[in-house]
């Protein structure tokens, strides 16, 4: 007998997740680090001011591959044993 509900089950989003978060915080720390810029034009001098962006999108860089790494894991979650059907006599 075949078990037809094993035909629904839903295929893992975890890589499809975790890449969408990390695209997502890369895109938020443009954002800030582009704000921290324009922010800071009559304050600090321009070296200071690419340092500070450089530094957020080395954040923004290592969030988004550690989100990546997390994501892309090779272990898939493997079926437990089935379930021995009882034997009619």
């Amino acid at each position: 007998m075949t078990n037809y509900i094993l035909f629904f089950d839903a295929a893992p989003s975890g890589p499809a997740f975790w890449a969408f978060s990390a695209v997502v915080f890369v895109m938020i720390c443009i954002a800030v680090a582009i704000t921290a810029f324009l922010l800071l034009r009559k304050t600090l001098k321009m070296a200071f001011r690419m340092a500070i962006v450089g530094v957020i999108l080395l954040i923004a860089i290592v969030g988004g591959i550690a989100a990546l790494y997390l994501g892309s894991s090779s272990e898939r979650p493997r079926p437990g044993p089935r379930p021995s059907s009882p034997t009619r006599r």
